[in-house]
Parts: structure tokens; C-alpha cells; sequence
């Protein structure tokens, strides 16, 4: 079994408008909702191989939170910031493990959520997580046979 969870970086804070985008960090509502989420994808006893994030601060501080509550360090993936769909999915194979976490930015993490739910899942707000089953056990057939069963889950 293939599972990929897909966990869109948590609100960020906009205050300081001499902050590059990549370094903007999470809001108070960002951390709150990042560690009610984590704790909640914990509960259900999902613990992945790996943790892949964006570089952007709000992403990394967004993967570390879900990390420590999971028990696995994040690896930061350069290409993950600002990535399309295509580029998302293929970080999530090349990540090896039977168990992925990507956490990253909309656009791409609403489209690849959107087409791997086939439309179910419309919208990725901040620190959604959307999970993705696949039935086989090659990370490789995500990218060519829909999953077999998805959830989503949102602070709000």
C-alpha cells in the first residue's frame, strides 16, 4: 500500500512587508492550526517513511511541527517552492518510501489534490491535509492509476 499525504503550508504572516515571500514565517493562527492538525493526523496512527518541504520559512516551520509530532525529521526540497502538481507527485515517488508527507504551496497543491481526488477536493486552504491511497506497493503507479481512497481534513 502507497499512501501520500499532501499538507499545504499553515497561514502565514503578512506584517512585515520588507520580508522576501520565501521568508515569511507563520502567524499565530499558523502555529495553532499547524499543531491541532498534526496532532490530529497523528491520531489516526499515519506515521510516513518521510517528510518532504519546501524551503519557504512558513513550509518548514509548518513540516517540523507535523514532524516532531510524528516522529520524522523533514528533508527541505529546493524545487518543492512554488512547484506545480507534476512536480509535487514526482518529489512525493522520488521520495522512496511507502509512506510520504509533502508539504508545500497553492497553486500546485490545490491542482494535484483536485486531480487526484478527481474533483472531490476543490480547494487545499492553509494546512489542509488531503490523503491519497493507493492499493499498490510502487510509488510509481500513483503517477498512472487514480488512488483507491482519499480524505481530507482542515482547521476550519
Amino acid at each position: 500500500m502507497i499512501r501520500l499525504v499532501l499538507v499545504r503550508h499553515a497561514k502565514s504572516d503578512w506584517g512585515d512587508a520588507s520580508l522576501d515571500d520565501h521568508d515569511r514565517p507563520l502567524n499565530e493562527r499558523g502555529l495553532r492550526d499547524a499543531s491541532e492538525m498534526a496532532a490530529r493526523l497523528a491520531a489516526t496512527g499515519f506515521r510516513p517513511d518521510v517528510i518532504r518541504s519546501s524551503t519557504a520559512l512558513r513550509a518548514r516551520t509548518t513540516a517540523a511541527i507535523f514532524g516532531e509530532a510524528l516522529g520524522v525529521e523533514p528533508q527541505l526540497v529546493e524545487r518543492l517552492y512554488g512547484a506545480p502538481a507534476a512536480t509535487l507527485l514526482s518529489e512525493a515517488v522520488a521520495a522512496g518510501g511507502r509512506a510520504v508527507m509533502i508539504v508545500a504551496h497553492d497553486p500546485g497543491m490545490t491542482v494535484l489534490a483536485e486531480r487526484l481526488s478527481d474533483g472531490g477536493i476543490g480547494h487545499m486552504p492553509t494546512c489542509a491535509v488531503a490523503t491519497f491511497t493507493w492499493d499498490e506497493d510502487d510509488a510509481a503507479l500513483a503517477t498512472a492509476v487514480p488512488p483507491a481512497s482519499w480524505t481530507f481534513d482542515s482547521p476550519r
